[in-house]
């Protein structure tokens, strides 16, 4: 099915706290406490963390931390190792359980979607998906409610925990007037400081800005949207075509730098060979590769190559991925490689 207007309602479904969530549910006995997953579950060892549970996020501890860190700023915390298997297939349940009622659903990832709705009381609509999503999976979830993409996907944030909020045109101004412009969903804290420089700090004053400026300051195309943005305009189409990854990926962070140039070879010959089961399983010839190194102590590079042909063939993946690596300083120690296989983007087909 291809994309479906929605001119009534558009929800953001979002999972809270998905990951700890489903660990949570898989270990009952931790309940309550601070759980942060990620990497094995060793916070002696490098690895990040891919979630914290909100007792864990009082300590400070978020997405993307090292584990060190985070064990420091929580001792208290109990590390669980990730298991992705497992929370693609609550997942997929969660989805199977939003497809039932009458909305159209746009998968964004493993705890998120956006739902178009004809309904004239998008509230209660959401309330019974937050009701039958914990019924078949023991999950909280919230819902953003707007009247496009981004005010639903904004309207998550004051929904959360386990709520829904209501965010549209009407009382934009109100609620995200005298916000900073990094409360925008699509601008970063980089952004953000620039357009501080410009004298713009808050979402009203990016709103009222004039558009030449932006322009010439920012580039013709993302000058303007940032003041869009800052408008909430947004979005209002749902697309309910299945959610088809553009790429698989493999990546080891090392205990030990990595300084000898056979290991690093070797090694990613063994990622290759793993990204290549998964693009045999996902049954699409991939058509370019891509090298990611991190080189210590904390500078990452990536570099990519173009297939002669689209191919799902492991020596072809294995022998493309070497020739991007020998693209790399062979000098400087090594903490993570990743390798990754694109596929050809369907609209390009």
């Amino acid at each position: 099915m291809g994309p479906v207007s929605t001119t009534d309602w558009i929800l953001h479904f979002d999972l809270d706290q998905f990951i700890a969530a489903v660990e949570v549910a898989r270990h009952p006995e931790l309940r309550g406490l601070p759980v942060v997953v990620g990497g094995s579950g060793d916070p002696t060892q490098r690895a990040v963390v891919a979630t914290a549970s909100y007792e864990a996020r009082e300590f400070g501890v978020h997405s993307g931390m090292p584990l060190r860190i985070a064990a420091k700023r929580c001792p208290e915390a109990v590390f669980l190792p990730s298991d992705p298997p497992a929370y693609t297939e609550v997942s997929e349940r969660v989805m199977a359980t939003i497809r039932e009622f009458p909305v159209d659903v746009e998968v964004l990832g493993w705890d998120e979607a956006f739902l178009g709705a004809r309904t004239e009381d998008p509230e209660a609509l959401a309330d019974e998906i937050r009701s039958g999503v914990a019924d078949s999976t023991g999950l909280d979830s919230s819902v953003g409610i707007g009247d496009n993409k981004l005010r639903a996907k904004l309207a998550t944030g004051f929904a959360k925990p386990a709520g829904s909020y209501r965010l549209t045109r009407e009382n934009w101004t109100a609620v995200m007037g005298e916000r900073p412009t990094d409360a925008l969903w699509g601008i970063g804290r980089k952004t953000a400081k620039k357009l501080a420089e410009a004298g713009l700090t808050t979402v009203s004053e990016l709103a009222a800005a004039d558009p030449a400026p932006l322009a010439a300051r920012f580039g013709p195309t993302m000058g303007p949207w940032y003041r869009l943005l800052a408008n909430g305009i947004g979005d209002t189409e749902v697309t309910t075509t299945p959610y088809v990854p553009r790429s698989h990926s493999r990546e080891t962070t090392f205990q030990q730098d990595l300084t000898d140039y056979a290991e690093i070879t070797a090694q990613t010959a063994v990622l290759a060979r793993r990204v290549t089961e998964d693009v045999v399983a996902d049954g699409r010839p991939a058509v370019r590769v891509a090298m990611k190194v991190r080189f210590a102590p904390f500078f990452t590079q990536t570099r990519s190559l173009t297939l002669p042909a689209p191919t799902s063939d492991g020596d072809e993946i294995e022998r493309a991925a070497l020739t991007v690596l020998a693209r790399f300083d062979h000098t400087r120690p090594v903490r993570l490689l990743g390798v990754r296989a694109e596929f050809e983007r369907p609209d390009t087909t």
